[in-house]
């Protein structure tokens, strides 16, 4: 191991987390609390209905970027029940975790179906953005809530739907996008050659394992959250 990564591994265990439950019944996981700005991470879910577990790609990239942006607060979000079928119920669970931060300026960063719920909540008054991986944006999903917001989304090449393997392909996210240009939101588009759905993936002992390209996935989260540390310092 280099000095450059034994460095972010000491400042990744150093970092401390707290759990707040919300007053949806949900709880958010708060990595430094901050009155500046706040990243709400909202996780993915399933058809059928089961309850909210906390995601492996966003527990990995939290872990390994907050060391990079102190002047940013970090929240976890766990829903009440991750499934589709209760969409509503995870946009209001993101919608308590923003205003739980307390921040007046947020990002929103959202995995797979958090990519949807992250634009149904863009229109809370504190958001400036969505950071979208892998996102699950179907085309009956309205997108105005992003109006005079920023928009990125950033999928992996190989992402597919594969027996007993969820995924989204990036086709799909890419329409989203489009229609969101045809509103007048601005935004970016990174597509991560080799990589599949998302970061990382659960181990059977609990550990966030990184999955094929995670660092070009934190590569290109860096990028967004270092625009909105700029705005907020």
């Amino acid at each position: 191991m280099g000095k450059r990564d034994q460095q972010s591994v000491d400042a990744m265990n150093a970092l401390s987390s707290v759990i707040r439950p919300l007053a949806t019944g949900a709880e958010i996981r708060v990595t430094r609390s901050t009155a500046r700005g706040a990243v709400v991470c909202v996780n993915g879910g399933q058809r059928r209905e089961v309850a909210g577990t906390w995601s492996a790609t966003l527990e990995w990239l939290v872990r390994r970027l907050a060391p990079r942006f102190p002047e940013l607060g970090f929240a976890e979000v766990r829903y009440r029940i991750k499934s589709w079928k209760r969409m509503d119920w995870c946009v209001a669970d993101a919608r308590a975790a923003i205003r739980e931060s307390g921040a007046p300026r947020t990002l929103l960063l959202g995995f797979s179906m958090g990519g949807a719920v992250a634009v149904c909540a863009a229109d809370e008054g504190s958001v400036e953005g969505v950071v979208a991986l892998a996102p699950w944006l179907p085309d009956r999903l309205r997108l105005d809530p992003l109006v005079g917001r920023r928009l990125a989304v950033i999928h992996g090449g190989l992402d597919r739907s594969l027996p007993g393997v969820p995924g989204i392909r990036p086709e799909s996210s890419r329409r989203g996008f489009e229609r969101a240009l045809a509103l007048g939101v601005e935004g970016s588009y990174t597509l991560i050659p080799g990589a599949v759905h998302g970061a990382a993936l659960r181990s059977p002992r609990g550990a966030a394992i990184p999955l094929p390209r995670a660092r070009r996935w934190a590569d290109a989260v860096s990028l967004e959250l270092a625009r909105f540390q700029a705005s907020v310092g």
